[in-house]
């Protein structure tokens, strides 16, 4: 299932993009090796923060398994202010109906083999469509997009080759990088399609998508509950203000006042209320 996240509703998906730039952590820090910034576990750079859109695929349970980010030409972005090495002293392409799509990456650790449902191969596919479905709808022609040659490789595999490049094919990390040009065509579209088996509509709704996020998380019932007690009212109490807590001083004195009951609690409870003062909430 394909969700887009853009600067409209972002503030609904915060959860989902935290997931998704971990994720990129894991494949362009870890796996590929470049040069990017990673705090915290999570892989944001600049452009970041110009509001792009990102294409995030999840699987059937709501967990990011794919994810690409398209940025407008027309200002900064990747090839002309990072990449441009690629260029070789051209100018970059810069066009109102041209974006550009990067941080390409699929959870090859969470995802399966084969072609089936969830695995690698479909991910993959899907996010294609989902991006070139989602320009197309906005009005862009044409995507530019920095690439290794084993993603050139799995473009031509899937009936969606690039129809030209850009500049010259450099060391960028572990792997060489290039910059390809894709039109959004129906032709493109179709063809991959064809190629995936994918015939159904790739989206999912937001309210669908907010739906199953929160029914994720509601499973991942906290251990000192994992028997659906109802809470007791001080716990419940120690909930309300730990949601209140604007400032980690807040926080920190709701959890001193935790470890000053400490007798009221069993050792589960105190570990959870610790740990993880909010485990409870979605109970309360």
């Amino acid at each position: 299932m394909i969700l887009v996240v853009d600067g409209l509703n972002r503030h609904l998906f915060t959860e989902v993009l935290d997931d998704m730039f971990e994720l990129r952590a894991r494949v362009f820090g870890g796996r590929l090796g470049w040069d990017v910034n990673i705090e915290d576990g999570k892989e944001i750079d600049q452009f970041d923060h110009l509001d792009p859109a990102y294409v995030i695929g999840l699987d059937d349970e709501g967990n990011v398994v794919a994810a690409v980010r398209a940025l407008q030409t027309t200002g900064p972005h990747m090839l002309s202010d990072v990449f441009s090495d690629i260029l070789c002293g051209e100018a970059p392409m810069r066009s109102a109906t041209m974006w550009e799509s990067t941080r390409f990456c699929v959870d090859t650790q969470r995802l399966t083999r084969g072609k089936e449902k969830n695995s690698v191969s479909y991910a993959t596919c899907e996010l294609m469509i989902g991006s070139l479905e989602y320009c197309r709808n906005a009005g862009i022609q044409d995507i530019i997009t920095v690439i290794d040659p084993v993603m050139n490789r799995v473009l031509k595999r899937s009936n969606c080759a690039p129809y030209d490049y850009v500049g010259e094919t450099v060391p960028m990390g572990k792997v060489p990088a290039m910059a390809a040009l894709l039109d959004c065509s129906e032709e493109r579209i179709s063809g991959l399609r064809e190629f995936a088996d994918i015939r159904h509509d790739v989206f999912i709704e937001e309210e669908k998508a907010l739906e199953m996020i929160e029914a994720m998380k509601a499973s991942k019932i906290s251990p000192a509950n994992r028997d659906h007690k109802p809470l007791t009212d001080l716990e419940k109490y120690f909930v309300e203000q730990m949601s209140a807590a604007k400032t980690e001083d807040e926080r920190q004195a709701v959890l001193k006042l935790i470890e000053a009951l400490s007798d009221t609690f069993t050792p589960e409870q105190k570990t959870a209320l610790l740990q993880t003062p909010r485990a409870f909430a979605h109970e309360a």
